[in-house]
């Protein structure tokens, strides 16, 4: 199952093109008479750090300790962008050029719509850091993020890759330009598709794609490509021969900007904490699908990446392992957690409704249910009727079931030690001193309820009826 890892302990530093992100946001309701352009009456303003401070905040958010190098004028704007990143708990160390403009990109947007985008450009082509400097900023990292906007800051893109695989320190580079080569050595690049063909050219189908992909990470020695195609997803193709396509985890699709800035900050803090290549670009993946569902530049935070890969398991069957991890998510967000558990051989009306009184005492309902081996110790040789897959198949079916979790053991004492329901449900026809578990619930605070009992119900009975 794919985890968060502990990014806690990372130090990343970030070496790009910086930007201040303007946004406008106001209403449209009548056309210019000087032009047919809509006006915009402004409501608010929003500024954001883009661009490589866009990945340093997405790095900082994930709880790792960031160092930002870049450039930008000496002027307000420079001002504004440089308070913007220290108020989120980066090590800021931009250099500041006189007679020079901060790079501004600002959007004008209306009922969640891009109306209008302009740019005020600044190219700098000058180093972000002397070699003294630059040995010093690679003396304790990780990893180093690149990030190239052509604006630039990344001058001597070549020496910096070079120093960090003397010092065995990961990089990573969101690249731009026609050609990739000044990015040789490094270890991922992370360009987005149209930046792909505009270096290797056009690919007709995803297998010349992916060879175009493996011939560029051989002549760059490369370990990975991970190039990102919008609705399409990721492809991910490593320098072991191996490609993965991922499906874009994407629900909502508001606003892209800022999406591959996520991209690779998710990525290459994953990797650096140690997941694989695959693992790190699933949650990179997970991470994009977040942003791209929010205006602007953004970024995510554990809790919310945690949501979103579990998110596929927001109800099914799954194993203690699992579901452990699952509700912990769950538990987090403040939703309260009921148990109940039986081997629900013949699932008959009684078991809905009362499966379903059992869901309406909190938010999230877990059934623990006996394994055949399980169900046969308890019940006899005949039984169970139904296989364990088909009557979790059954469960999963009901709209008052979240989880499913099967467990070979007579009771499911092991799952309630490991879940800690905050409600353990019996049917009506138990007392409290009957149900298993109750003690050590009691002992952590939670409750054990006994519900109603529904007489005529039985999956026993049945049983006996098909006998007859």
């Amino acid at each position: 199952m794919l985890n968060i890892p502990d990014y806690s302990k990372l130090k990343i530093s970030v070496l790009g093109d910086v930007m201040l992100d303007r946004y406008l946001f106001g209403d449209t309701e009548r056309i210019s008479p000087e032009a047919p352009v809509p006006v915009i009456n402004v409501k608010k303003t929003d500024e954001r750090p883009g661009g490589a401070a866009n990945v340093a905040i997405n790095l900082s958010k994930l709880g790792i300790q960031v160092s930002l190098f870049g450039i930008v004028g000496e002027d307000n704007e420079g001002t504004i962008l440089e308070s913007l990143i220290e108020n989120n708990n980066i090590d800021c160390n931009l250099k500041k050029i006189k007679d020079t403009s901060t790079t501004i990109k600002t959007r004008i947007q209306s009922r969640g719509q891009q109306i209008l985008r302009f740019d005020k450009d600044s190219s700098f082509n000058q180093k972000v850091l002397s070699d003294d400097r630059l040995s010093q900023c690679l003396s304790d990292i990780d990893a180093l993020i690149i990030s190239d906007y052509a604006k630039g800051a990344t001058t001597n893109i070549d020496e910096i890759i070079s120093s960090c695989r003397d010092k065995n320190i990961l990089t990573f580079v969101d690249p731009k330009g026609s050609s990739f080569d000044k990015y040789k050595y490094a270890d991922v690049l992370t360009p987005n598709e149209s930046e792909f063909l505009a270096v290797v050219g056009s690919c007709r189908t995803d297998k010349e794609l992916i060879e175009k992909a493996k011939k560029l990470i051989k002549r760059l020695d490369l370990k990975a490509l991970l190039i990102t195609r919008s609705q399409k997803g990721m492809l991910l193709v490593s320098n072991k021969n191996e490609s993965n396509f991922l499906k874009t985890k994407a629900q909502d699709v508001f606003d892209v900007t800022g999406a591959g800035d996520t991209v690779i900050s998710v990525f290459a803090a994953s990797y650096a904490a140690g997941e694989s290549l695959v693992n790190a670009a699933k949650l990179a993946n997970s991470a994009a699908g977040i942003v791209v569902g929010r205006i602007g530049v953004d970024s995510v935070i554990v809790e919310e990446l945690q949501n979103k890969i579990h998110k596929k398991r927001s109800s099914g069957i799954c194993s203690l392992g699992d579901i452990t991890t699952i509700v912990e998510d769950y538990r987090k967000s403040g939703e309260k957690i009921v148990m109940t558990n039986g081997c629900f051989d013949i699932l008959h009306a009684g078991h809905i409704a009362y499966l379903e009184e059992a869901k309406a005492l909190g938010d999230r309902l877990i059934i623990a249910i006996n394994n055949d081996e399980s169900v046969s110790r308890l019940k006899g040789k005949k039984r169970p009727i139904n296989s364990l897959e088909e009557r979790m198949k059954v469960l999963n079916g009901l709209i008052s079931t979240d989880w499913i979790v099967p467990f070979e053991e007579d009771t499911p004492i092991n799952i309630i030690e490991n879940i800690k329901p905050d409600i353990l449900v019996k049917g009506g026809d138990y007392n409290l001193s009957e149900v298993v578990g109750a003690k050590i619930v009691n002992e952590y605070g939670g409750e054990v309820k006994i519900l109603s009992y529904i007489e005529g119900f039985s999956s026993s009975n049945i049983i006996e009826k098909l006998k007859d």
